[in-house]
């Protein structure tokens, strides 16, 4: 099998963009991927992956990719008859498309090919209903009691009570669930959530695609308004907008650019997906099966990385992750958190970015905005949030919802050859 490395990575700045359209978003991110791999144009690339969510609210269903490409196409920005497949798996999608692009290189089929991912959440006109039920399309609508009842039997095992309501969305009462349910099994605290939402907001502080940029003290996370108990507004997502993207190509292929895109280019080492099920409360996660994929296809453990962006829908996530990803033991990941260790000149810093509760989350970008985050990290261009020597880095992507877990999760690690 073909090396896979990653020669382009951009990401848009995430936040609420009315006056951008899904083409808009497309050409920054896809001007913004040429232009970082140092290439004139496009004229290399021979597939494309491309990630959407919620194109569908906006009027525009199935070709959604060569839809957005057809300006691109007409300008010679982008050349004519490259297929591009669409790829939809909610909060997973971009990293879904990253891997078919990986795929492309890794099988010899070619020796360029790009992922992209968009989407567009906020919508000053529309009601705040509509938004919310856009997220229920990442769960199963064809027996929506079975997870209804799943979440009501973990509510009574901790004592507690699923109530979700209709200011916001069923993914918030979920994870506030799981967390409650976390909280019970192994005594971790709202304070610890706060503080992995607090560090995350000072890492946003420092990245200036983050949607925000300021930070956010340890007792305001907690004084913030509840959204679902243990969560507050500080440790959950925003709703914004944005896209990103990355050109990955063969090491044949690497040999003949310049020093300069060599020197800046990272290695795909390893990539895996897995699925969810309904799993029982105290089994592990689908993410600790990719997790373990990833390590192996790399041939490290958890102990190699040196900087990882996990999926924080909201701030359990990361305490939880942490535990299946190997980084702490199961139930210490409030601990690990609180102490510091994820943190900037922690043991493993994660979320540098600023994570989802600060960088934001466009569903269909998502991913994509990761590896641009540790691709950024692995070349030392992070600027002030840079994590020193940093050589392996690892991306934990979830998406949708099945019962207790994510309907599928993706893990890639990444290495910058020393």
């Amino acid at each position: 099998m073909k090396d896979v490395y990653v020669i382009g990575s951009y990401s848009t700045q995430f936040k609420k963009w009315p006056d951008k359209s899904y083409k808009d978003l497309t050409r920054d991110a896809y001007l913004g991927v040429v232009k970082d791999a140092g290439f004139e144009n496009g004229d290399e690339i021979e597939f494309a992956w491309y990630g959407n969510c919620f194109m569908g609210d906006w009027g525009q269903e199935s070709i959604r990719g060569q839809v957005c490409f057809i300006p691109l196409v007409r300008e010679g920005l982008f050349p004519e008859r490259v297929p591009i497949v669409n790829v939809e798996g909610a909060c997973a999608t971009a990293s879904m498309a990253f891997q078919g692009a990986c795929k492309d290189i890794m099988s010899g089929q070619c020796h360029v090919s790009l992922a992209v991912g968009v989407d567009k959440i906020f919508n000053p006109d529309a009601d705040p209903m509509t938004v919310f039920k856009m997220f229920d399309m990442g769960m199963d609508n064809f027996d929506r009691g079975e997870t209804i009842d799943v979440y009501k039997a973990a509510a009574e095992t901790c004592g507690r009570t699923f109530d979700p309501a209709p200011d916001r969305t069923l993914f918030m009462d979920t994870y506030a669930l799981q967390a409650c349910y976390h909280m019970w099994k192994y005594g971790t605290t709202q304070r610890q959530l706060a503080a992995g939402a607090s560090k995350n907001h000072y890492f946003g502080s420092l990245n200036p695609k983050a949607q925000y940029q300021f930070e956010v003290p340890l007792e305001k996370v907690m004084e913030d308004r509840l959204i679902s108990y243990p969560l507050t507004r500080s440790m959950c997502a925003p709703i914004g907008d944005g896209a990103a993207a990355a050109l990955v190509c063969s090491g044949d292929y690497l040999k003949g650019l310049s020093p300069e895109a060599r020197n800046r280019a990272v290695k795909v080492r390893a990539f895996a997906l897995s699925g969810g099920k309904y799993r029982d409360p105290d089994e592990p996660s689908l993410s600790r099966i990719a997790g373990q994929k990833a390590y192996d296809m790399a041939g490290i453990g958890p102990d190699d990385i040196d900087v990882a962006e996990i999926h924080d829908a909201t701030s359990f996530c990361e305490i939880y992750q942490a535990e299946m990803l190997g980084f702490c033991g199961e139930g210490e990941g409030g601990k690990f958190v609180e102490s510091g260790a994820t943190g900037p000149d922690g043991k493993i810093p994660v979320n540098t970015s600023g994570g989802l509760v600060s960088k934001g989350h466009p569903v269909g970008a998502t991913g994509l905005s990761m590896i641009y985050e540790l691709v950024t990290q692995l070349r030392g261009e992070a600027g002030p949030r840079q994590v020193k020597n940093a050589e392996f880095g690892l991306q934990e992507n979830g998406g949708g919802v099945i019962g207790l877990e994510e309907a599928a999760c993706s893990v890639i690690i990444l290495q910058k050859d020393r």
